[in-house]
């Protein structure tokens, strides 16, 4: 991949979906995607291309801004005999990505011909991929009937009015994402998205809904609440139906009630989406259950943006000390040290189980077993970097019982 930018955005998380090995050429990268090299995600050579770039690759796409540095790279591409996309001229390139979507495991790619054959509406060719014929024949016919009827909405045929959505995207995972939000994100005009939000899914737009990368990644380059904000304004004000996708849920630690004022204020109808919270899809997808009969009927949800004592918490740390009930900390790995020095203080015991689970639902999640006293050596030694859910309490156990019990039946 040559070229950082939002093109380069849009598709990177899909090739990682699919088990590429991705090496990406460029001086500047979007937020979302320096993150991604951060994590080794990506391989991110942080500099201008030169020759001899494209050496190995199975397949190139070129999509930086500048049309002469597209051109060179297709024309090493060439030399290699590699296929090659160009972002800026779809009729220089060697190799075309199809607009496709997934769903249950079965791709439908656009103006590919697959097993179950290919049909046609309105000038569109269809076909459907998967591992039975008969099946990929069925869900072809099905996508026919649902253009034909009008009850699945093609965005260039059906043009929604200005406005804008507040999507909670769900812990991460694109699967995650609820009909509703999906169905929103496909008939946007603009789309204002967070790095914990399914990225995956800006793939599937059109090429003409303008992407903005919000970023939000802890304690990197940003834009600002405001700077969000005037956007969402400024682009539905335009005319344009915006979309701000989040991760998890727009109304939990997501600023999403201050987004909402902010449109109302000026004049502009809002639709809020729930969203699958971090806060519970995590631990979930985990196998560790936040409540259990007998151990834990009560759980509290905590954003640890400032540590315990600092002025601007509002958190109730000796209560919190005192409660028998499980903690769920959001934002927390840059200041677990201080939480858990503070809830020893007030009365948890340093031997309390303790989970984190980093990268959740995500092919790269893991998580790890701990004790309060212990976690912050732990995470040190082992390298853990946010994003990150941290479970407190007695059902962690319950959780680290389940994995075993899960490994047994796995043999």
């Amino acid at each position: 991949m040559v070229g950082g930018g939002t093109v380069a955005a849009r598709r990177v998380p899909r090739l990682l979906a699919a088990g590429a090995d991705v090496a990406l050429v460029s001086p500047a990268v979007t937020p979302a995607l320096e993150e991604l090299a951060a994590h080794g995600r990506i391989d991110w050579r942080h500099r201008a291309y030169a020759d001899g770039d494209c050496a190995g690759a199975w397949l190139v796409i070129a999509c930086t801004d500048r049309p002469e540095v597209n051109a060179a790279v297709s024309a090493e591409a060439e030399a290699n005999r590699t296929w090659c996309a160009r972002a800026d001229d779809a009729a220089a390139s060697t190799a075309w990505t199809p607009a496709s979507g997934t769903a249950g495991g079965t791709s439908a790619p656009d103006n590919t011909s697959t097993a179950g054959g290919t049909t046609t509406a309105g000038g569109t060719s269809i076909g459907v991929l998967s591992g039975d014929p008969r099946h990929s024949a069925a869900i072809r016919d099905a996508v026919i009937a649902g253009l034909r009827d009008g009850t699945i909405a093609a965005r260039h045929h059906r043009k929604r009015p200005a406005g804008v959505a507040l999507v909670g995207g769900g812990p991460g995972d694109p699967d995650l994402i609820t009909v509703r939000g999906r169905q929103l994100l496909a008939e946007a005009d603009v789309v204002i998205a967070d790095r914990l939000g399914p990225r995956e899914l800006l793939a599937e737009l059109s090429p003409d809904v303008t992407v903005i990368d919000a970023g939000k990644v802890p304690y990197r380059r940003q834009m600002s609440q405001a700077e969000i904000n005037q956007a969402i304004i400024r682009h539905a004000t335009d005319g344009k139906f915006v979309v701000r996708l989040k991760g998890g849920d727009p109304f939990v630690f997501g600023r999403g009630g201050e987004e909402m004022q902010a449109c109302l204020r000026a004049g502009l109808p809002v639709t809020v989406v729930p969203g699958v919270s971090s806060a519970i899809g995590v631990p979930t997808a985990a196998g560790l259950p936040v409540t259990h009969r007998g151990m834990a009927q009560d759980f509290h949800v905590v954003s640890v943006h400032v540590p315990p004592g600092d002025e601007r918490s509002a958190v109730d740390w000796p209560a919190l000390a005192r409660s028998e009930g499980t903690l769920v900390l959001l934002m927390s790995l840059e200041r677990i040290g201080a939480v858990t020095r503070t809830l020893m203080k007030h009365g948890r015991r340093g031997n309390s189980p303790v989970s984190v689970i980093a990268n959740g639902t995500m092919p790269t999640q893991r998580t790890i077993y701990s004790t309060l006293e212990d976690v912050e050596r732990q995470l040190t030694n082992e390298g853990v970097r946010p994003p990150a859910v941290v479970v407190i309490g007695r059902v962690v156990a319950i959780a680290a019982e389940l994995a075993a019990l899960a490994r047994e039946l796995g043999g």
